[in-house]
């Protein structure tokens, strides 16, 4: 008897062009199956599409690298037929008597035709839709099975203008796919329009009793001490007799050393008929005081491990199904106050700080590890909120497991744009899709895909558009709440329950449905384009009254380019000259980039007419490597700003902001807090500093220094210690404040900082802020800035690059495998005539050594946090302490100079021989407790690095800094 439950189908792919293979799909399954991987027939990516295979053999350059995306064929002018595949392979399955196998495809584009041991299925069209078949009667006896699947592009692929466009001619938005794939102002065209099989394949195996797609859903009473948790599951009898079964709910949490607790089990009969399919509705299972899921800087993120079972009389288990479930309660409702939305989770607001996410790589190479690292990252900017933006993807479910693990929440768009749904140039098809009866086909199965986790905070139409009537009714009525989650709760909760319809009945019934991303609470509310902008701003810009009138701002947008070592890792080097820089006749600067960076879609750092260059701020840049260090200082202050800004109106005139974009699913070189390599630029850490749920700020308009607290609790017996630093080293103006307080979800002004009215103020000079509590000293926020007096520059800071500030860095290592942490102390030795009386104690250390362990653990492994630290978590840190260092290693850097040690940041490397600038030795991903810091003198800061190696290579851990031109190896 073959084993209950799923296998994945993810190797042993081949692949060909369907114009190159005479066979039928019938003699590939029979007769006459492809030996292995010799032309026409090639290894295959799966899951992936038509271009990444024929990148991963070479038959195609990096689309990515460079213009060689301008080298490769659209399907404009190459046709449909080129990009249609076969894909084979080949799998063993034996089952016995009253097993049933199906065969499973979680997303296909667009359409195809499935061959299996000589048997035909039309697989329908639809880019998100599920296709899952029954083969029992076609398995091939002695075990061994051929497939080939025959995949054809989107019925439309469209072609590409000369000038580019959103979208492309639009063509797209006739299907039910992915718009982006024409290209837009941040990403060129996909070649392929993304063709393949882009989503995991897998046989499953049952008895004869299968369970499909059970709703799981939380009601709360009682302040959230009593929970119910509702699950509704539908069962297909697919025997040819009666089948008497047992139905099993099992919640468990997991503690240490692999002990699960059981939080709760229950079981019950049922009697299904021959060829029947039954939706079943078990019994509200009863929870006191669970632990509650919580967005990222508002709690733990509490799961809990759901399995439904189901026995059949005679036979045994015959399926199971298993989800790691959040009980929590999102709201969603447009503020009075502000005219913004409102986000509720557990009762408690929270204000939104997050990003616009499109996908994490445009030739859908989306593995486990890749999201895991996306998400991890998201979450170590203290962002909350994530928007899947309807151009792109509804994110496969391992996107959605660590959003629910980092505490992600996601707004979660179908596939309908402005651009390719009824306007732009040229006007694109004014009623969406031709095929609405698929669009909603793909949009019910994409609910019951994501709908049981708990980082699923929104559905929303479309971006900047809404879609047509007849699609806007029907998500409007397959996704209404259920009573017991709309806004206005009867006084007697379990009256409604007693007389209301199950809620796991319903298709979600938990979260709100709003029909686009600009109205209802988004932007003007009305659809206007009122997002945005998208360019350089001013910083102070930020915080003025005038900069944006609504309360939640969707998309509002920057610079992003990333570090040196990332153009010279993605382009040749007629793409490594910096842009030009024009003098206007206003004055201004407008920057030239070279074609290559053209392509790539830069966006420059001023805004003729508005911004003067924020480069040209800090003298005019020398190369590639000055610009890029230079690029960074402003993408820290931009978004650091930006975040800040709103913040600092927070409840007040906002209640939330999604930042356009986080990343970049190619090379590109705008919108971004890290590169498609994986590398972070300087705005990740000013948006990481900015949104701290606990924080310390200047406002750059009032200059009044604010304290934001986004927690539920009061800061009580806090203070603020204010501190300048001149860039000769001495401190001319140092204060601590009285005692504050501080309520839950307020934003205090404290005091004015006042050294720029003072007689003696330099034109350049470092602010430091602490936020400190009183009984300890520990600090609870630190925040470094960099500052000029009006009508002055930054570029007296090109003389302070000379200075020589010693440092002393100690360092420990801790290894387990090929995963490395690495825990630092930086210290600025240099001496001051004053030094701040507040040391460092950061309150979260224990964070980092979660992130480890979740770093650390094999993407493919089910990591939950439960009410105790997993035992995954203590056997790596067992296995830590047995590896680490014998004793801490310390580095002192020379200098005889006193004065703050400027933007210092760390990389990883591999150990090399040659020393090609060329050659990019960098290890990627590396996650920073922070990166991209200053250190006033005496001043010790943590630092803690994490990171895996591939095999074979030694690491190395270099920090290099505005005055530390040569790189410094701590490891």
């Amino acid at each position: 008897m073959a084993e209950i439950g799923k296998r994945k189908l993810d190797s042993g792919w081949l692949a060909a062009r369907s114009t190159e293979i005479e066979l039928t799909g019938v003699q590939l399954t029979t007769t006459h199956p492809p030996s292995g991987p010799s032309a026409p027939w090639m290894e295959a990516e799966v899951p992936g599409t038509v271009l990444g295979t024929l990148l991963k053999n070479k038959l195609v350059p990096d689309p990515f690298y460079g213009l060689n995306n301008e080298a490769i064929l659209d399907i404009a002018d190459s046709g449909r037929e080129y990009y249609t595949f076969w894909f084979f392979t080949t799998f063993d399955c034996q089952m016995s008597g009253n097993q049933h196998v199906n065969l499973n495809f979680r997303a296909i584009n667009y359409s195809a035709e499935l061959y299996l041991n000589g048997h035909k299925e039309i697989l329908p069209k639809g880019m998100f839709r599920r296709h899952s078949l029954d083969i029992t009667d076609i398995l091939h006896p002695d075990g061994k099975n051929l497939l080939a699947v025959l995949v054809h592009p989107p019925d439309h692929p469209g072609s590409i203008p000369p000038e580019g466009g959103q979208g492309g001619d639009h063509e797209i938005g006739k299907d039910v796919a992915a718009q982006y794939v024409e290209g837009w102002d941040w990403m060129t065209p996909i070649r392929d329009r993304n063709t393949g099989i882009w989503d995991e394949v897998s046989i499953s195996i049952t008895g004869p009793v299968k369970i499909t797609d059970p709703h799981l859903v939380s009601s709360f009473f009682d302040g959230y001490r009593r929970v119910y948790l509702h699950s509704t599951v539908e069962l297909e009898n697919r025997s040819s007799w009666n089948a008497d079964c047992t139905l099993t709910l099992q919640v468990t949490t997991e503690l240490e050393e692999s002990v699960c607790l059981v939080e709760h089990v229950q079981t019950e009969k049922l009697s299904i008929p021959p060829g029947t399919v039954l939706q079943h509705t078990l019994l509200p299972a009863f929870f006191y005081k669970p632990n509650l899921w919580w967005p990222n800087g508002m709690g733990k993120q509490s799961l809990y491990n759901v399995v439904i079972a189901i026995d059949v009389n005679g036979f045994g288990e015959s399926d199971s199904w298993s989800h790691h479930f959040g009980f929590r309660k999102i709201e969603s409702v447009i503020d009075t106050t502000t005219g913004g939305r409102l986000f509720k989770v557990n009762g408690q607001p929270v204000f939104i700080r997050g990003g616009n996410w499109i996908l994490s790589d445009g030739l859908l190479r989306l593995s486990k590890k890749r999201y895991m690292t996306d998400i991890k990252f998201h979450a170590d900017m203290n962002f909350n909120m994530m928007r899947c933006w309807g151009g792109g993807l509804a994110e496969r479910p391992e996107f959605y497991h660590y959003c629910d693990i980092y505490g992600l929440l996601v707004w979660q768009e179908f596939w309908i744009t402005g651009d390719c749904d009824g306007r732009g140039i040229p006007v694109s098809n004014p009623n969406g899709p031709l095929d609405h009866d698929l669009f909603m086909f793909c949009a019910r199965d994409t609910v019951k895909l994501l709908r049981n986790h708990a980082s699923l905070a929104l559905w929303v139409g479309g971006n900047e558009q809404i879609p047509p009537e007849d699609i806007n009714a029907a998500l409007k009525n397959d996704l209404q709440l259920h009573p017991l989650f709309r806004t206005e709760i009867p006084n007697s909760e379990e009256d409604l329950v007693s007389k209301s319809k199950d809620p796991s009945q319903y298709l979600d019934g938990t979260r709100v449905y709003v029909q686009g991303s600009m109205w209802d609470g988004f932007a003007d509310g009305k659809g206007d384009f009122t997002d945005g902008p998208y360019e350089i701003q001013n910083p102070e810009d930020f915080f003025k009254d005038d900069y944006y009138k609504y309360g939640f701002n969707p998309e509002v947008g920057s610079v992003g380019i990333p570090v040196a070592a990332t153009i010279r890792a993605t382009m040749p080097p007629e793409g490594w000259e910096m842009p030009l820089f024009k003098k206007l006749s206003n004055g201004y600067i407008e920057e030239v980039p070279n074609p290559m960076w053209d392509y790539h879609k830069y966006i420059p750092y001023s805004k003729p007419g508005k911004v003067h260059d924020q480069i040209e701020m800090y003298g005019h840049p020398k190369n590639l490597d000055d610009f890029c260090e230079k690029a960074q200082l402003v993408n820290y202050v931009q978004y650091r700003a930006l975040l800040e800004g709103w913040t600092s109106r927070m409840w007040t005139k906002y209640t939330g902001v999604l930042i356009w974009k986080t990343q970049n699913p190619w090379t590109g070189l705008r919108g971004q807090f890290y590169d498609h390599l994986h590398d972070q630029t300087a705005g990740f850490y000013g948006c990481r500093c900015a949104a701290e749920p606990v924080h310390v700020q200047l406002n750059l308009a009032s200059y009044f220094i604010e304290v934001v607290n986004t927690t539920s609790d009061e800061l009580t017996d806090v203070a603020v210690e204010v501190s300048v630093w001149d860039l000769d080293g001495s401190c001319p103006y140092y204060k601590v404040t009285e005692k504050i307080s501080v309520p839950g979800k307020k934003v205090l002004p404290v005091i004015e900082m006042n050294y720029p009215k003072s007689k003696n103020a330099k034109p350049v000079y470092f602010l430091l802020l602490k936020l400190f509590r009183l009984s300890d000293n520990a600090v609870l926020s630190r925040n470094f800035y960099w500052l000029y007096l009006p009508g002055n520059d930054y570029k007296m800071l090109e003389l302070y690059r000379e200075k020589k500030i010693p440092l002393k860095i100690t360092s420990e290592v801790l290894v387990s495998g090929s995963s490395y942490k690495i825990q630092m102390h930086v210290q600025n030795l240099s001496k001051s005539s004053h030094s701040t009386n507040i040391g460092f104690k950061k309150m979260e250390s224990e964070k980092y050594v979660d992130d480890y362990y979740v770093n650390l653990a094999d993407a493919n492994q089910e990591i939950i946090p439960g009410n105790g630290q997993t035992s995954l978590l203590s056997k790596i840190y067992r296995g830590l302490l047995s590896r680490s260092s014998n004793s801490p290693k310390v580095l002192e850097t020379n200098g005889a100079d006193s004065g703050v040690a400027f933007f210092l940041h760390f990389s990883v490397h591999a150990a090399k021989k040659d020393t090609k600038n060329e050659v990019d030795t960098r290890i990627l991903p590396v996650h920073y407790s922070d990166n991209y810091f200053s250190l006033i003198p005496g001043e010790t800061l943590p630092i803690t690095i994490l990171f895996d190696v591939p095999e074979g290579i030694t690491p190395r851990v270099v920090l290099n800094g505005w005055s530390y031109h040569e790189e410094q190896s701590i490891l």
